[in-house]
């Protein structure tokens, strides 16, 4: 049985039945809907923050690991560079470059010969030279055999002399006759006196025609360039063919021999350092293999600082500066190895009787050779 509600037509404009709020919420206020807004995205930093905490820890680790122990009191240090003779191979006359034996980075000894310029036109020089000294000869030689016939000539003359002199008394010859053989001797002497000195003459021309020969022949010897020192070909500055004025460079070489390194110190402790005193020398690219070295040199006047030296205090303006030659005797042993231009650190004692440390002992062991350079 359908009740008169549920008969009824709902009609569309008819406004729906108020809902009636309870008593506990009628007072509040209404609730409106969260809506959640994304934030920016900030994972990078975390992961910039983790890679630099990173980074640091290795750096620490790093510098922990090579740090240097501390020098001992006594010890000073001072950097530099490692640094030999520069010597130049150069032309003493104008010429062209005829042949080239040597080249850069090839080792040399003294006296070895690495170049040479062209001397044909010394080589003419030095014949017309002979021809003159075996013309001087033949002069000589005739000025020698006119000697011989005016000592003849004055022999004759003597003997005739003394025979007249001898028959005068007796009658047998004339007093005028006498003077005349005495004048024919005094003659023949002097044709002898002006013999010897044509031959006198004649050994000076030749003397100066051998000076002649000898004086090209060194000319032609000094156009064989040779190593002066032992040491390495640092730079070939001319090529074959060249034409050079006089004094041209064709190599330069380093001194094996002369190694040294230049250093600056405080007045403090270079006023401590002696000539001759004991060093080492530890250049970066081997650090583990010191070098021994002596004190050759000290400044007697304090200078500015280089801006390559690296000072413990910006106050120390004025410096000092050695010089600390590498022991010969290890040079010869590792020649091939000296390179110039290598940096490192240079050790001296101010008190000689602070041993040296395990670390600046010289080793005995030879450091890698390098490559030419």
């Amino acid at each position: 049985m359908l009740t008169e509600k549920a008969d009824r037509p709902v009609h569309p404009a008819e406004p729906k039945p108020e809902t009636v709020a309870s008593p506990a919420t009628h007072n509040l206020p209404a609730v409106r809907p969260v809506v959640s807004v994304p934030g920016p995205d900030r994972s990078w930093l975390r992961r910039v923050l983790v890679l630099l905490i990173v980074l640091m820890a290795g750096a620490g680790g790093y510098a922990w690991f090579h740090a240097k122990p501390a020098l001992p009191p006594g010890i000073v240090a001072a950097n530099g560079r490692l640094e030999a003779d520069q010597i130049d191979i150069a032309t003493k006359f104008a010429g062209r470059v005829a042949q080239l034996f040597v080249d850069e980075g090839h080792m040399v000894k003294a006296g070895q010969i690495v170049a040479t310029m062209d001397t044909r036109d010394l080589a003419a020089s030095l014949k017309k030279a002979q021809s003159l000294a075996n013309q001087a000869q033949q002069v000589l030689t005739e000025a020698q055999a006119n000697v011989t016939q005016q000592q003849a000539q004055v022999t004759l003359a003597k003997q005739e002399l003394d025979r007249t002199a001898a028959l005068v008394p007796r009658g047998f010859a004339t007093v005028e006759l006498f003077d005349q053989r005495r004048q024919q001797l005094s003659a023949a002497t002097a044709s002898l006196n002006a013999a010897h000195a044509r031959v006198a003459v004649a050994e000076h021309a030749l003397d100066a025609a051998h000076h002649d020969i000898e004086l090209y022949q060194v000319n032609i010897a000094d156009n064989s360039l040779v190593a002066p020192r032992d040491g390495r070909i640092e730079y070939r500055v001319a090529n074959t063919g060249e034409v050079l004025p006089a004094g041209g460079k064709v190599f330069t070489m380093l001194d094996t021999g002369y190694v040294y390194m230049d250093i600056y110190l405080p007045t403090l402790d270079a006023g401590r350092i002696k000539l001759g005193s004991d060093a080492r020398i530890v250049l970066d690219a081997y650090p583990a293999h010191p070098i021994a070295a002596q004190v050759v040199f000290l400044a007697q006047h304090a200078q500015f600082t280089p801006k390559a030296v690296e000072t413990k205090d910006e106050r120390d303006k004025l410096m000092f500066r050695l010089r600390v030659r590498v022991d010969p005797d290890r040079l010869r042993e590792r020649a091939d190895a000296v390179r110039s231009g290598l940096p490192g650190m240079t050790y001296l004692r101010t008190d000689p009787n602070v041993p040296w440390p395990p670390i600046l002992q010289p080793s005995a062991v030879p450091p890698p050779q390098p490559g030419n350079g």
